[in-house]
Formats: structure tokens, sequence, C-alpha cells
């Protein structure tokens, strides 16, 4: 009950509908390509046309949303969403399909630019990412076994991410007018805290990315060619792995911090890179789906660690968003990478390289966030040495408020004050409490 009622929900919504298309990805680029007089890499293109348009509005906006305001942002940029790929959703001329796309792809990226800053700012943001990408995983597996009773018309994903951000629409009045609410982010100015340590994730997770939907981008081919599945069955895949990401989403709900970030990212990363291997060498249905489900419960395990990460870098948000941006550059790559790729090495050697890359940037990833592990997942709070948050302690124990900083507020710097030593007491010159004296001292003489 208590997480009821602290998740953000209108904050989650917003982030579902920015993090919709990415997710829709396989079936959007591969109903180009069929619905469409365009080439598998043409149609891998225009995908990541979409998310590199996502992408810049991330890095336009990264420093400009608390001026905006998270509401205004929010609702321009949903209204671009339904606008965009609404109308793309609408015609078969090319051009128009991608002006379209890359129109919709800005409104979905200024949302996610809005739900990450806020995010956080949240006291937990670890909590409000896990929510949202539950949210946006079990719409997701919904839309995978809805579309494909629906015809093949190159438009209905791009209508149901159109669909989504008019739903979600209503909730932005929600949203507060600027995000600067958290005391930490009234306090916080001035130029970007820990550079080193939050542009070696913005690279590396950048190339996580690019890895991951290199294959996501052409999963629905290797599904239908390699692996010999129907559409329908493929959906059904689909489904069934997003909803796996669904427990695995609730896992990572329920681990928290309790294994702070270093496993999660480098051991998770890890064995990703050998579902990649197994996914992209299927020749079966069994191996196909054992390959995509595996794969789908450990990513949004790893990418909730890495959003809790990036969030915790600036209590403003500045770091959050601009490591989703560079996520969502490599995201925008991965169709277009994945098609290349698949077209000169075969998907199996696509997907050795791809894993080859994964175990790379998994140490510098896992670097990070062991540099970071001072700073738990709520960002602020006091940790002793391998010990619990001491704001998570008082909260179980009943601790008055006062006695430690409030989650979400700068850290305090520990300051080492010089205490003079006091002078060693001599055992001789005391005696025991009394009335008697001490031999040979002079007694009281008469008045």
């Amino acid at each position: 009950m208590l997480a009821l009622r602290t998740t953000p929900w209108p904050l989650v919504a917003v982030f579902t509908a920015g993090y919709l298309p990415p997710y829709l990805l396989p079936t959007t680029v591969g109903r180009l390509d069929t619905g469409l007089p365009l080439s598998a890499t043409q149609a891998g293109a225009v995908g990541s046309a979409l998310l590199l348009s996502s992408a810049s509005a991330g890095f336009l906006l990264a420093s400009r949303v608390e001026r905006a305001g998270a509401r205004t942002l929010a609702r321009f940029g949903l209204a671009l969403a339904f606008l965009g790929y609404g109308a793309a959703s609408l015609t078969t001329a090319v051009p128009a399909v991608v002006a379209g796309a890359v129109l919709g792809g800005f409104g979905s990226g200024t949302a996610t630019t809005v739900a990450a800053t806020r995010i956080a700012a949240e006291r937990d943001p670890h909590r409000a990412s896990t929510a949202g990408l539950l949210s946006v995983s079990a719409l997701a597996g919904a839309v995978y076994l809805t579309v494909p009773h629906l015809g093949r018309s190159h438009g209905l994903p791009l209508a149901a991410i159109a669909l989504t951000a008019l739903a979600v629409w209503p909730l932005t009045g929600r949203l507060p007018a600027g995000t600067g609410t958290s005391p930490a982010a009234r306090t916080a100015s001035g130029p970007l805290p820990h550079r080193r340590s939050g542009l070696v994730l913005a690279v590396t997770v950048l190339c996580w990315s690019l890895a991951q939907n290199s294959l996501w981008g052409v999963s629905g081919r290797i599904g239908l060619t390699q692996a010999g599945l129907g559409d329908a069955a493929l959906g059904l895949v689909f489904a069934v792995a997003l909803g796996a990401g669904l427990m695995g989403v609730l896992a990572a709900g329920a681990l928290g911090p309790r294994l702070g970030r270093a496993m999660p990212v480098g051991a998770g990363t890890a064995l990703i890179a050998g579902c990649i291997v197994v996914s992209a060498s299927a020749t079966t249905p069994t191996a196909f789906a054992t390959g995509e489900i595996a794969w789908n419960t450990l990513y949004p395990v790893v990418l909730s660690y890495l959003i809790g990460l990036a969030a915790s870098l600036d209590a403003r948000g500045r770091w959050a968003v601009l490591v989703g941006s560079a996520s969502s550059l490599g995201t925008a790559a991965g169709p277009l990478a994945g098609s290349v790729l698949s077209a000169q090495a075969g998907y199996a050697g696509m997907g050795l390289v791809l894993a080859g890359g994964l175990l790379l940037v998994a140490v510098p990833m896992t670097a990070v966030a062991l540099h970071t592990g001072g700073r738990p997942l709520l960002p602020g709070t006091i940790r002793r040495r391998g010990g619990t948050p001491a704001a998570l302690v008082a909260a179980a124990t009943g601790t008055p408020s006062g006695a430690v900083p409030e989650v979400g507020a700068a850290e305090q710097p520990v300051v080492e004050i010089d205490v003079d030593a006091p002078a060693l007491a001599v055992r001789g010159a005391y005696d025991t409490a009394g009335p008697r004296q001490a031999a040979g001292a002079p007694g009281p003489g008469p008045g």
C-alpha cells in the first residue's frame, strides 16, 4: 500500500508514452518493411531516424525542463507524438511516413526528458523508474498480442503509440509547473557534478543500448526467416518475452539497493550477452523463444539500475537526461546497425559481435557503479560503510525526523576537528571519598 501511495503515477504515465516507441521497434520496422515499398535496410533506417529524433530532444531540452516547466513540456511532447505518429499511421506515402515518424520521435523524446528529470528529483528514483518500466512492458506486451489480429497495415504500431500519447495527456495536469520541488533540486546549481563518471556512463550506455537494439531491431526477421515462426506466433513470443520482462522489473523493484549497483549492472550485462548469442543463432522456434524471453527478463533489470545510477549523479536530473539521451542515440543506431551487421555477417555472426561489445562495455559501467557506491539509490542518504542508509534505519525504527537529513538532501561534508587531549591524572593526587583525610594531613584547628 505504501508503494501505491508514493508512486508518482502521472510521471509513470509520461514515462510510458515516451518509452513505448523503442519497445515496439521490431513490429514497427517489420511492418514498414512489409507494408511499404521499403527494403529491410531502409525500414531500419526509418526506425533509426525516429529514435534519433527522440534522442535529439533529450540533448536539446536537458537543461530547459525547469525553466519551461514539466507540465508544459510534457503536453508539448505528447501533442507532437500524437500528431506525428497519427499522421504516419494514416498515409502510405513514404516521405510523409518518415516525416511523421521523425516528428513523433521528437515528441516521444520530449516526454522521456520530462520523465527522466522528474524521476531524478524523486525521493526514490529506482522505484519510479521500475514502475515506469513495468507499465511500458505491460502495454507493449498487450500491443504485440493485439496487433497481429488487426491486419498487416504498417500504421497499427504507430497508431498505438499515438493513442497512448493521447490517453496520457489528461494526466499531465497533475504534473508540477516546474521540476525543482525537492530541497536538493532547489539548492543544486553550477556545473555538472561527477563529470568523469557521468561521461563514462553516457558513452558506455550508448554502446550498451546500441547492442541491445541492434538485435531488437531485427528480431522480427530472425524469428520469421531463420527460426521459422509465423506472424501470430512471433507476436506471442514477443508478448511472453515482455511478460517475463515484467517479472524482471518486479524483481528489480523488490531487490532495490540490496545488491548495490555493480553486480546487477556487470553480471546482468554479461548474462544479456549470452542471451543475444542464443537468440541471434536460433534456428528453431524453441531456441529463439528461449533466447528472447531470457534476454527480455534481464534487460529491464539492468536498465532500471542504470537509470537509478544516472539519477544519483545529479539531483537536478541533468545526468539522467543526458545518459538517457545517449541511450536513445544507441537505440536509434540499433536498427540500422543490426541490419548492416546481419547482412554482412549473418544473424549468428551479428550476435557474436554484439555479445563481445557488451562484455567490453560491462567493465567501465561496473567501474562507475563501484566508484559511485557511496551514493546509494536514494540520493542524499547517509550510508555506513557496507551498511544500511541511515534514513532507511530512521524510517524503520521511528527515529525523530530531525535526527537524519531528509532523503534527497545534499550530502553533508565530514569535517575533522582537533581536540586537545586532557592531562593524564596522577593516581597519588586523589584519595578515597569520605570524611577521613590522607595520612599526615593537618586537621582542622580550634576556632
